[in-house]
């Protein structure tokens, strides 16, 4: 069984095995729970999302608005979620809006890509990536668990 936290309400979704994780709807706003591009995140909603998933992994891209390699990099970020869900939960925390919480991820420059599996980090990078090395970067990161 996976589970999810809604992008649109917040609750937390479950989608027993078998079923396209793509397809489910959530239960408390009937929208669908994973929209294949990237989800917008805040500090509270980033640990939401590391606790209330299950099943998947989460991709974090810590950015900025003002931030040159994070604007070229955000449209391979959003074709990488088209073909990284639902394995892969993708969400993005802009770094200005949740200082705090960038500094407690030890962020030290922007963009940077956390692998996290079971609420834990088990991979980084930092630098603009295309859409194929995000795909592939994660890929290898989630071999190893």
């Amino acid at each position: 069984m996976s589970q999810f936290v809604c992008p649109h309400c917040g609750a937390g979704n479950r989608v027993p095995e078998g079923r396209d994780a793509r397809a489910a709807k959530c239960g408390k706003c009937h929208r669908p729970v994973l929209t294949g591009e990237p989800v917008e995140v805040t500090g509270a909603q980033l640990e939401a999302h590391k606790l209330g998933t299950r099943g998947a992994a989460l991709l974090l891209d810590v950015w900025a608005p003002w931030c040159g390699p994070c604007r070229a990099m955000a449209p391979m970020f959003e074709r990488a979620a088209k073909e990284l869900e639902p394995g892969v939960r993708v969400l993005k925390l802009n770094a200005d809006n949740a200082p705090g919480v960038s500094s407690r991820l030890g962020i030290t420059g922007i963009p940077t890509l956390l692998l996290l599996h079971g609420g834990r980090e088990i991979s980084r990078s930092s630098g603009a990536m295309d859409a194929p090395s995000i795909v592939a970067w994660t890929k290898a990161g989630l071999a190893g668990t």
